[in-house]
This record gives structure tokens, sequence and C-alpha cells, in this order.
């Protein structure tokens, strides 16, 4: 079985960060997709 390296405060620190910022930036992607597949829909309908 192979084990992962321990890392240290700061690295943990800086990869929890970087996954922040990828779950916010998931987040206005998927948000703004839902608008728009919305606002094409009430388009359509009227």
């Amino acid at each position: 079985m192979s084990e992962q390296p321990k890392m240290n405060k700061a690295e943990l620190e800086a990869f929890y960060a970087k996954r922040k910022k990828k779950n916010w930036a998931f987040l206005v992607i998927l948000t703004s997709l839902i608008v728009l597949f919305f606002a094409i829909t009430i388009l359509k309908m009227s």
C-alpha cells in the first residue's frame, strides 16, 4: 500500500484555499447556466 506524504499546516491551508476558490468558480458557472436556461425558457414561452 502506498501512503500519501503528510502535508504541513501551511501546505494544507493553501490546498484548502485553492479548493475553496475552485468551488466558488464552479458555483458561479452553475448559477449562470441555470439563469441562462431559465431566461431562454421564459423567452420561448412568450
